[in-house]
């Protein structure tokens, strides 16, 4: 795998910002949550890879989380180079950028993990008990089916516009990819080496994580601050797995908050 088979889009100039989506899904589930923030701040330029075999990226050699890394890492070495970036990883993709980290230290100026999985076996996970917070049963009914089970598989609210934000931000890269690719990679997720090794993580660090999360859970992710000792941790209530679009004023602060928090870092 090579890292010109990941389909890229880009938008603005500046200091590099590298944003990994989740599994499965694309570039839209953060570009949906991250433009309309990011697009308001000059001297960032926003860097959204498919990972490989999803989307429109080839699943073509993929057959592990680490052959997903090293592809990233290769795009990273092409795209970014030396210079330092920001790293922003989602689910899936907040694996990813933990283990991109490790190998980037010396580049990556701050790291925002939303939903991160932590724990690789989802049968280890210490997940609460699935939740509907706020439920409307007369919507999910007037779904159809297929988009019924996508949305309220794990939907903490149930509104109309979670639904508008599941359909354009989450269910188009449900609709693609490699499924093939997909099913390698989730049976050899597991990275080998731990990914918090070595001394601390002291750049500006964001963990924000669903109360109601029944993927990746809330209590495993606090396990990750000891590792980073300047980071924000926050658990949201009404929210779930896609806590972006259920709580978006309250992510919104939170990324704004850790954005200025790098900003006034003095560099290392």
């Amino acid at each position: 795998m090579t890292d010109s088979a990941l389909h890229v889009v880009e938008h603005g100039a500046g200091l590099p910002l590298l944003a990994l989506h989740g599994l499965p899904g694309d570039h839209r589930i953060m570009t949906g949550c991250l433009e309309p923030l990011l697009g308001e701040r000059h001297g960032l330029r926003r860097i959204y890879p498919d990972l490989p075999g999803l989307g429109r990226s080839s699943g073509a050699g993929v057959s592990s989380t680490r052959d997903v890394l090293d592809a990233v890492d290769a795009f990273v070495a092409k795209a970014i180079g030396d210079e330092p970036f920001l790293l922003i990883g989602e689910s899936y993709g907040g694996y990813l950028a933990r283990a991109l980290l490790q190998r980037r230290r010396h580049q990556v100026l701050g790291l925002a993990l939303l939903c991160p999985s932590v724990v690789a076996d989802a049968a280890a996970r210490r997940l609460p008990p699935r939740t509907v917070r706020r439920p409307d049963p007369d919507l999910v009914s007037s779904l159809e089916p297929a988009v019924a089970a996508d949305f309220a598989d794990v939907a903490v609210i149930e509104s109309r516009e979670t639904l508008r934000r599941f359909r354009s931000d989450v269910a188009p890269g449900l609709a693609v990819g490699d499924p093939a690719a997909v099913g390698r990679i989730r049976a050899d997720y597991a990275l080998d080496e731990p990914l918090e090794r070595g001394e601390p993580v002291t750049a500006p660090t964001l963990i924000v994580a669903g109360r109601q999360d029944g993927v990746v859970g809330f209590l495993d992710q606090w396990d990750l601050v000891v590792h980073y000792p300047h980071a924000t941790f926050a658990v949201l209530d009404l929210a779930g797995h896609n806590l972006q679009f259920e709580r978006p004023e309250l992510f919104e602060a939170l990324v704004r908050d850790w954005l200025d928090r790098v900003a006034t870092e003095p560099r290392r």
